[in-house]
């Protein structure tokens, strides 16, 4: 796995071994950041179950100005690091360990918004929704936000509809999909 493009183009990445950590493919990457190139540069990016933190760091690569990546596993979290000194985007990144819930009760302690939030929860769990439950009522989302997840294509999204997103796109993949999704204003 590599850094697609920008600044830190074409450095392999360390990613966790085993099963628990599903690395995005290049050409899934390639798809997403064709899609967000416009609304990159300058933002404020929140990688949730950042795994290796590929998709945060190709964030900063095409020129987010920070980079926030939430992971609850100690060799994901090591890779985070190593991924980040190796390409030179440490300084513009904060790598938190614990679960997205209380990462994101901390993250609003200290009123922090993004512009964009990107998970790849484990697949199943739907873990999905308690992230977009817990997102609720903080600072780190408003109706310009936009929240990406990656998802397997068996998911459906009534139930995001119900806590209060709206769906903007559904990009699907053979094996995967990426849905985004945008909060509702006040009614």
């Amino acid at each position: 796995m590599r850094v697609i493009a920008g600044t830190a183009r074409r450095l392999p990445l360390v990613t966790p071994k085993g099963m628990e950590t599903r690395p995005t493919t290049d050409r899934i990457k390639e798809t997403l950041f064709n899609i967000l190139q416009n609304d990159l540069p300058g933002c404020h990016f929140l990688d949730l179950f950042a795994g290796s933190g590929a998709i945060g760091i190709e964030a900063l690569s095409r020129g987010a100005a920070k980079a926030v990546f939430v992971d609850n596993s100690k060799e994901a979290l090591s890779c985070i690091r190593q991924n980040l000194e190796k390409t030179h985007l440490a300084d513009r990144a904060i790598v938190i360990g614990q679960d997205c819930a209380g990462a994101i009760h901390a993250l609003d302690a200290k009123k922090m918004h993004f512009d964009i939030i990107f998970m790849d929860p484990p697949y199943g769990k739907g873990l999905e929704f308690q992230v977009l439950e817990a997102l609720q009522g903080t600072t780190l989302v408003d109706e310009d936000t936009q929240i990406i997840i990656e998802e397997s294509l068996d998911v459906t999204w009534e139930r995001a509809e119900e806590l209060g997103y709206k769906i903007i796109k559904v990009k699907k993949y053979k094996t995967n999909q990426h849905v985004f999704l945008k909060k509702r204003g006040e009614l």
